[in-house]
């Protein structure tokens, strides 16, 4: 173990590896000047002491979200502190948090409202909530990263709509707003029309980046993060050309940047090579897959183990064959099966995630459908499911 510290303390690979952290916000987000210009406009209002307008952020993961949202925020408080506005950006991952009335809880604490771990209603904590916020002044700005999760939850669209209904019960002396980001395109589409109606009033769309953009982005990390030399030319366009391969994910070529360096530095070799970021590939692919698997709700893990399981046949399973076999395994489990058109939206769900695969084939005068298949590594897959001990049982 001395000998581990020691190299990691005389590392002649980094010189600031945080910066290529997930978590990490620069200064300066190149390719998204229009983005940063379009948020900054809708929030702008609240240095006049004025309630922004709620704005949802669709882009799939990568795309540079959550990183506006927060540069935007950050450059926001600091200019309305300076003008003597009290801007307060309250942020929560709805993923993360896992269930309303912790979502709730987290808004309520931000404002300095003590709430349990458990044993109150969402609405208890909603009305502490609103009970505080009527007694402060000031602009506050709830963002809900991966809001999507929220309303796959019992309660979650009710906390929704309170959310964006909460300035009918505050005074004149405080204004909230919401900001949501999310990587489903189809998140509007399965709100119930009372919560769909005020939640979206501005749509900012973030498309991926291509591999040019992405070489750039990387360029300008690689060199505040390395030291110098010690990348070969090359590494920098692969870890693009590879991440734009995969919908234009900058958080994926930070990530392969950032392991490729880590695997030299573990491997105490002065430079980082191609090698090192195909080594990087298969590392963050098998840790990838068993993070996702493992935070899927039950019906979506259900639905995911069907597709494997007809897999073993030799093809793709269609919806309709997926659907049926997911019954099953909910029956001998002894719970509710789901709709088949929410089945069809954990298939989608899982393609976007890159779980599994899908496309529209034609079956000639039988209509069309949608084959299925796995798309990632299958024992990492197992190795996830085996972990919920609902599933562990079907396996």
């Amino acid at each position: 173990m001395e000998e581990v510290f020691t190299a990691a303390l005389e590392s002649k690979i980094f010189r600031k590896r945080w910066v290529l952290l997930p978590d990490y916000v620069p200064d300066v987000l190149p390719h998204r000047e229009a983005e940063l210009r379009r948020l900054a406009e809708v929030l702008a209002p609240a240095l006049r002491g004025e309630k922004p307008s709620n704005a949802l952020l669709y882009g799939l993961t990568g795309t540079g979200k959550t990183a506006v949202a927060r540069l935007v925020l950050r450059r926001l408080e600091a200019r309305a502190s300076s003008l003597g506005v009290l801007v307060k950006p309250i942020y929560v991952n709805a993923r993360h948090r896992e269930t309303p009335y912790r979502v709730a809880s987290a808004i309520a604490e931000a404002v300095g409202v003590r709430v349990p771990f458990t044993g109150l209603s969402v609405g208890e904590v909603y009305e502490r909530l609103v009970k505080r916020l009527s007694r402060l002044r000031g602009i506050y700005i709830i963002v809900l990263d991966e809001i999507d999760f929220l309303p796959k939850r019992p309660g979650g669209q009710d906390l929704l709509y309170r959310i964006t209904r909460i300035n009918q019960e505050l005074g004149d002396r405080v204004w909230v707003s919401l900001v949501g980001i999310t990587n489903s395109l189809g998140f509007v589409e399965n709100l119930e029309p009372r919560v769909k109606s005020s939640l979206g009033e501005v749509e900012l769309v973030f498309p991926p980046y291509t591999a040019p953009q992405l070489r750039d982005i990387l360029e300008t990390r690689a060199e505040e993060a390395f030291n110098p030399g010690v990348l070969d030319p090359d590494v920098v366009p692969l870890c693009a050309a590879l991440a734009a391969r995969e919908h234009g994910d900058a958080r994926r070529a930070l990530d392969l940047l950032r392991v490729a360096g880590e695997i030299a530095e573990r491997r105490r070799e002065e430079r980082v090579r191609r090698e090192h970021v195909y080594s990087a590939r298969a590392e963050i692919e098998r840790d990838r897959v068993s993070e996702v698997v493992r935070t899927l709700p039950l019906h979506a893990k259900l639905v995911l183990l069907s597709i494997m399981m007809l897999e073993d046949g030799g093809r793709p399973a269609s919806t309709g064959e997926i659907y049926e076999r997911y019954k099953e395994l909910t029956s001998t489990l002894g719970l509710e099966h789901v709709t088949l058109r929410r089945v069809s939206g954990i298939i989608s769900e899982l393609d976007m995630l890159g779980i599994v695969k899908s496309r529209v084939v034609s079956r000639g005068r039988y209509g069309k459908t949608r084959e299925v298949s796995l798309d990632a590594d299958r024992l990492a897959v197992e190795n996830a499911l085996s972990e919920d001990p609902f599933v562990a049982r079907l396996l």
